[in-house]
């Protein structure tokens, strides 16, 4: 499975705006500059987010964005989901494409559903929560006196 640069920065995105819940709705463009992504990439992705139900928006003065739910409530399946589409390795285990003729008589199906259910369990148990609580044990980490 390989995350595209729209998965990594809709994480990036929704970590940013979970870091800073508490100031209500952030604008696009403070999340820009502080992540260092285009303003009309993260316009791109924020309708995917929309949808998923992972954001939500607020327009005009004061506007912005802030999640939809608690970031403990947002895995990080939920948002590769809402962004790459099926987490599962092959086509023939997503559910939208109709069923593989050969599935009975694949030698390799179980592998691969073996793996695909391993990604998702491991990614289904990663918090957007988890994400910011371990970057701000990272900045800790740098105290000195």
């Amino acid at each position: 499975m390989r995350v595209s640069t729209r998965g990594r920065y809709a994480l990036r995105f929704l970590i940013d705006l979970a870091e800073r819940e508490s100031r209500g709705y952030i604008s696009l463009k403070e999340v820009a500059d502080r992540q260092s992504v285009s303003k009309k990439y993260l316009e791109q992705i924020v309708p995917v987010l929309n949808i998923a139900g992972l954001l939500k928006t607020n327009r005009g003065y004061r506007g912005g964005y802030t999640l939809a739910r608690p970031a403990s409530e947002i895995t990080v399946a939920d948002v590769l989901e809402a962004t790459e589409g099926s987490l599962m390795p092959v086509p023939c285990l997503d559910n939208e494409v109709p069923g593989c003729e050969n599935k009975r008589s694949c030698t390799t199906f179980s592998m691969w559903e073996g793996l695909g259910n391993v990604v998702k369990s491991y990614l289904s148990g990663v918090t957007i929560e988890d994400l910011v609580r371990e970057e701000r044990s990272k900045s800790y980490d740098d105290y000195c006196i």
